[in-house]
């Protein structure tokens, strides 16, 4: 089963039912990629975010092929004031090849949080619900810390969770290692790379093993 985009017409903006639907829908996360990497470490980071920022275009296009939501969950940078258009403008005026290669589709979903937990002081366990979704796709920065933390929230809420290892990316290669051997063995998530699994064939696999 898929959560539908919730939207009438292509160019205007995402919206969701009043109230909750059924689970077993399916959404897309894309954490941390709209962003200017202007912090300490942040060239490192950088680097790393833009060779996965392709892989998650892709995975991107098949989840809208098959009508799943992407949801951006984005930190807010210390622009409390800020919103989707915002976040996005400062990011390719910094020239982020990454937020270039990511930019949200009208349709897309943007929630911005105040913390590592995309689950955390956000929207997004009220949006979840509504779309019908349990079953999340994890992709972004950092592995170690945003990754893990959205993991852990939602693996406490009983979402099925793939972390496709191709796909996330963190300053430092050894604890992106970690975090990630953490998210499979403690939170029973699929670590597969994007290249040996896709959307279609993981929630068939979720179907099968009768996870709502």
């Amino acid at each position: 089963m898929t959560a539908g985009r919730m939207t009438g017409n292509p160019a205007s903006a995402p919206t969701a039912p009043d109230h909750d639907r059924a689970r077993g829908g399916a959404a897309l996360i894309i954490l941390d990629m709209i962003n200017d990497f202007d912090f300490p470490g942040g060239h490192v980071l950088e680097a790393k975010a833009r060779r996965i920022a392709s892989g998650i275009a892709s995975l991107r296009a098949q989840a809208e092929r098959s009508r799943l939501p992407v949801i951006y969950v984005n930190d807010n940078f210390g622009e409390w004031h800020s919103e989707k258009s915002r976040l996005v403008e400062i990011a390719l005026a910094a020239g982020s090849e990454v937020a270039r290669a990511l930019r949200p589709n009208p349709d897309d979903y943007f929630i911005i949080k105040p913390k590592f937990s995309g689950l955390y002081a956000t929207n997004l366990p009220v949006l979840l619900p509504k779309l019908g979704v349990s079953r999340l796709i994890v992709t972004g920065i950092a592995t170690d810390m945003c990754v893990l933390f959205t993991a852990a929230d939602a693996h406490m809420r009983d979402y099925a969770l793939w972390v496709p290892s191709d796909l996330v990316a963190g300053e430092d290669d050894d604890r992106a290692a970690a975090a990630l051997d953490i998210m499979a063995k403690s939170m029973g998530a699929e670590i597969a790379a994007s290249a040996t699994l896709d959307c279609a064939a993981w929630l068939a696999r979720l179907d099968r093993e009768g996870h709502r």
